[in-house]
């Protein structure tokens, strides 16, 4: 076998979480950051946590909003039609009053 191949192992190494927990484990890098660890999990935890670092939660729900609000169809134009043709039989009947 080569030697001086294989990278230096670190028994002691320290694994951060953004929660705030930390565990010691062996690794061959000697500091690692996580975003989740099992304490702040959802599949250990039961509890929903969203984490969005680029803002793609919030970018969906602005757009799926506004999907909602702009309805479109046959039903929705259908709706407008009948709509306007209500209006102008009121404005008719306004005028010959």
């Amino acid at each position: 076998m080569k030697k001086d191949i294989h990278p230096t192992y670190h028994s002691d190494a320290k694994i951060s979480c953004a929660c705030g927990n930390t565990l010691d484990v062996g690794s061959t890098i000697e500091a690692i950051s996580v975003e989740l660890c099992s304490q702040c999990h959802p599949f250990y935890t039961g509890k929903q946590k969203i984490i969005d670092t680029a803002r793609r939660v919030e970018k969906f729900q602005a757009r799926a909003s506004k999907k909602a609000e702009k309805v479109t169809g046959k039903k929705a134009k259908q709706a407008k039609r009948t709509a306007q043709k209500i209006a102008k039989r009121e404005e008719a009947e306004k005028a010959e009053a």
